[in-house]
């Protein structure tokens, strides 16, 4: 804090962060008709592509690089291609770091998810849910018609839509979270 600002003029300021940044947002109910809207109401992230022939390492550099969890495996390594399989950070330390495999030296074809279960692009976002819970995914491919993936449906991006719906009821919270003592962290 600067010598001649008051403490109450920073306090303010400081809130105004969590108000109305002026842009306009359909005020959304967590209900049924929400579960009936297609999964593209979500926010989602072009897929990151590779062929099977891609080593490990190269896709990790890549997942790296753009912040993700997973890439794409097409039948020629585009996106204008249809969907083969999907490799994931899980599939990193399961198939790869836990078997001491060297990522270098392992092809994506190797330790990839073959014919990944994925939802066409008009899907209810219902359906999207339930795929993810029942089968475990962090990370669902959405396809077109043709096979090819449009997006990746991530657990990250769901939690960010609904902090982004429901601002007030979740950004609002007391600080405490109604916890008793406060747990060290050891990761997440």
């Amino acid at each position: 804090m600067f010598e001649h600002e008051d403490p109450a003029d920073i306090l303010t300021t400081d809130e105004a962060y969590f108000d109305d940044d002026g842009v306009d947002r359909p005020r959304r109910t967590f209900d049924a008709q929400l579960l009936a809207e297609p999964v593209t109401l979500l926010p989602s992230r072009p897929p990151l592509p590779m062929s099977s022939g891609d080593s490990v390492k190269a896709a990790m550099q890549v997942m790296r690089r753009e912040h993700r969890g997973c890439v794409v495996i097409t039948e020629d390594g585009t996106p204008r291609s249809p969907l083969k399989g999907i490799f994931t950070e899980r599939d990193v330390l399961l198939k790869v770091i836990d078997s001491g495999r060297n990522p270098a030296d392992v092809r994506l074809a190797d330790v990839m998810t073959p014919d990944p279960e994925s939802l066409r692009v008009d899907a209810k976002l219902a359906w999207a849910l339930n795929m993810m819970s029942v089968g475990g995914f962090r990370h669902l491919p959405i396809v077109n018609e043709h096979g090819w993936p449009v997006f990746i449906l991530s657990v990250r991006l769901i939690v960010d839509f609904l902090v982004e719906s429901f601002p007030a009821e979740i950004l609002n919270l007391p600080p405490d979270f109604e916890r008793d003592r406060s747990l060290p962290r050891h990761g997440a």
